[in-house]
């Protein structure tokens, strides 16, 4: 059968599990998106399940979209009917159906993560608690982390004063969103639970019709999608779930790896198979991540290994500083390219903390080297993006106050902070949102004004007349025709075009919002807002950029990359010191570099720095712990420098990116004498660290750092050096 060409003995095993229970326990880079989707093919096409039957749910929707396009290739057919989305895109479709049972209706929005925090921050204002001391994000993280936990706040446990403060916001968050008609992330999963656990027809309706479900990345599953799991099977109680424990690293979002346990727990009778060849990596690069993470405790053991033979040692580097580090990293990049080994996109730089990219990005752009950057201000969270989707949010859903909140003056309709309170105000006393208002306003050929000041009346009234048309036209119209109609009405290209580049760009990025509306013809307004509301870093990663990607290790989980350059590998970064006095967080830590050093195909760096700037200070730094589980046999440490004897470009000094794409390194008519790493004396400045050198007309450049006068570039025949040791 074609569905099973090309699998081993063990991805045959589990496409044919018997029915019931399967839990895959499938190593990195082992072949589990190829087990699911045909798993789902075999499903449907030898043992006849219906697609209408079958639910596979995952994590992002770039890995959803990849696992319809490979069943329907295998099938030779569109598989209509088959439910196949991240969890969060499978529940809101389930919530707009079962509205009626719900506090919010069909039209109901999904608040974004800046949505949440404004709502958290406005309830610590109106209780008048210091933002100082309650951190809108950090008070927010304790409602996700309840709501993960199927907790509605007269469930929220209170054992600290910071719990009871927790409380009464989250008591009084939930009050707004359901006054807005509104969910966040958390509600998605949330209220599916609730309505599956309360309500015995619906349970049954569900779990009756799903007759198949698969589960990607199970290891990243949080209480609420576990007990979303457990009510789906409980009828036919076909469940196949693919995951590794080790990989779990979402910890800080709810992810439990607990719940691979659970299900065992659960599912007594359920199968177990294990994927243990790995596709992706060399067996040096499998061997250094299993000494890492074979020390964690209470995990299934596991031998990895491949038939892509033993590959290079993982190599090891020492930089000065972090500056240092990442003219290493950029300049090792570039000297490969230049020798035309490699692509720029072959490369990856992961790092633990985002703030770390900084010192990176800077040696980049100091090379004029082109990269992309993971986790940047993504697409839809631009000014510009936001207040059109802010208008369609209204324009769907006329209860959603913070999208009029923040376009009812966007562009300027000289109404200001007092006509909106009037508004509000007025809006309360009548027991309606400030929205329906002025809807009402703009409905009636002659409204009744008396209670606003004539100003402010006259205000609202021209913008509730534009509102109401929106409004009326949306539901027969095409989503880009509303953009259009919306455009149009506001004049919003002559409000964003001040002449400038970046005016240019900004209508630009609203052109392309128009044409993703475009691609919703069919399914409508509520489509389009719901899935740019759950769109995740991962799927906007364009993988047809010819460049270095740079991103943190939680944001490289399900990439692969031929070279992975790890940096900050220091205590305190990796693993991070906030870990330090939790044995639980210290776990993670490691299951996180386990990810990170899995990512790589051909070749694995890890750097690290003996200092670190710190509030104006270098402070020293200790190499990470991590570096004592990789065996010597594996490492190799200044064997083999990063800037190559025969590279003429300098750490110091990177040559632009242009000049490199011009010429390939040419060889040097003399050896080199000073390495990196090495220390040196001088007659004047003492001891000091070599940090680079090159070979230029005929003589040898050394950068080197002396203790109390910093770096020096000396000629090394002129110098008068001696080496120490």
């Amino acid at each position: 059968m074609d569905i099973l060409k090309s699998l081993n003995e063990q991805q045959i095993k589990a496409v044919k599990a018997a029915p019931g229970p399967v839990l895959v326990l499938a190593g990195p880079g082992s072949g589990k998106t190829r087990v699911l989707t045909r798993r789902a093919a075999y499903l449907i096409g030898e043992l006849g399940t219906q697609p209408y039957h079958v639910m596979a749910v995952t994590f992002t929707n770039k890995a959803a979209k990849e696992m319809g396009n490979r069943i329907s290739d295998l099938l030779g057919q569109h598989t209509h009917g088959m439910t196949l989305g991240t969890f969060h895109a499978t529940c809101a479709r389930t919530l707009r159906i079962e509205a009626d049972l719900l506090p919010v209706d069909r039209n109901y929005v999904i608040f974004d993560a800046d949505d949440q925090t404004k709502i958290v921050r406005q309830v610590l204002k109106e209780q008048n608690l210091d933002e100082k001391r309650y951190r809108p994000q950090s008070v927010h993280a304790s409602i996700s982390a309840a709501k993960n936990e199927l907790l509605l706040p007269e469930n929220f446990p209170i054992q600290t004063y910071r719990d009871e403060i927790v409380a009464r916001v989250y008591e009084q968050y939930q009050k707004i969103l359901l006054m807005s008609n509104a969910l966040d992330f958390d509600d998605l999963l949330l209220w599916t639970a609730i309505l599956l656990k309360d309500n015995d027809k619906i349970r049954e309706k569900y779990a009756r019709r799903y007759q198949q479900i698969l589960v990607d990345e199970f290891q990243d599953t949080n209480m609420a999608q576990y007990t979303l799991l457990k009510h789906l099977a409980s009828y036919h109680k076909n469940i196949f779930v693919v995951g590794d424990s080790d990989q779990s690293i979402y910890r800080w979002r709810g992810a439990d790896y607990r719940n691979v346990r659970r299900f065992e727990q659960d599912f007594p009778d359920a199968e177990v198979i294990l994927l243990e060849q790995n596709y992706r990596s060399t067996q040096n690069i499998l061997d250094a991540a299993m000494t890492v993470i074979n020390r964690n405790s209470n995990r299934k053991p596991k031998k990895l290994f491949t038939e892509r033979g033993a590959g290079e040692k993982i190599s090891i580097r020492e930089a000065y500083d972090e500056r240092e580090q990442g003219l290493f990293v950029v300049d090792k990049i570039i000297q490969q390219i230049a020798e035309k080994k490699v692509s720029p996109s072959d490369f990856a730089v992961m790092y633990r903390t985002n703030a770390q990219s900084r010192q990176v990005e800077e040696a980049f752009l100091s090379a004029n080297l082109p990269y992309k950057l993971v986790g940047a201000q993504r697409f839809y969270g631009r000014r510009e993006v936001k207040d059109m989707i802010a208008y369609l949010r209204l324009v769907a859903n006329p209860d959603d106050g913070f999208s009029l909140a923040r376009i009812i003056n966007t562009p300027s309709r000289m109404i200001g902070a007092k006509t909106f309170a009037e508004l509000i105000t007025i809006a309360g006393q009548l027991e309606i949102t400030p929205g329906k208002l002025l809807l009402d306003l703009g409905q009636e050929e002659t409204p009744d004004l008396n209670s606003f000041s004539t100003a402010a009346g006259k205000r609202l009234v021209g913008f509730g007349r534009l509102f109401y048309k929106w409004r009326k036209t949306c539901e027969s119209l095409p989503p880009v025709e509303t953009v259009d109609l919306i455009l149009n009405d506001i004049d919003f290209r002559n409000y964003l075009e001040d002449g400038s580049e970046d005016g240019f760009e900004r209508w630009e990025n609203v052109t392309e919002l128009r044409r993703l509306s475009s691609e919703y013809q069919t399914v409508g307004l509520l489509s389009f807002l719901e899935d740019i509301a759950l769109v995740s870093d991962q799927d906007t990663l364009n993988s047809n950029q010819e460049v270095p990607t740079l991103l943190t290790l939680h944001a490289a989980k399900g990439l692969e990359f031929k070279q992975v350059m790890i940096i900050g590998m220091n205590e305190g970064l990796l693993p991070h010191q906030r870990s330090f006095d939790e044995p639980e967080a210290m776990e993670e830590e490691r299951r996180l570099l386990y990810v990170g050093i899995t990512r790589a195909m051909d070749r694995l760096h890890l750097f690290h720095s003996l200092n670190r700037f710190n509030y104006g200070y270098m402070e020293p730094m200790e190499s990470s712990r991590y570096y004592r589980d990789i065996p010597p046999e594996l490492r190799e440490e200044n064997g083999s420098p990063y800037i190559q004897t025969t590279s003429s470009s300098s750490v110091g000094a990177v040559r632009p990116w242009k000049e490199i794409q011009k010429e390939s390194s040419r060889p040097a008519s003399q050896e080199i004498q000073y390495h990196p790493g090495e220390k040196v004396n001088h007659p004047k400045w003492g001891q000091g660290l070599v940090l680079n050198s090159i070979l230029q007309d005929d003589d040898e450049i050394v950068d080197i750092f002396f203790e109390g006068v910093g770096k020096k570039k000396l000629i090394a025949s002129l110098a008068d050096l001696k080496k120490i040791g």
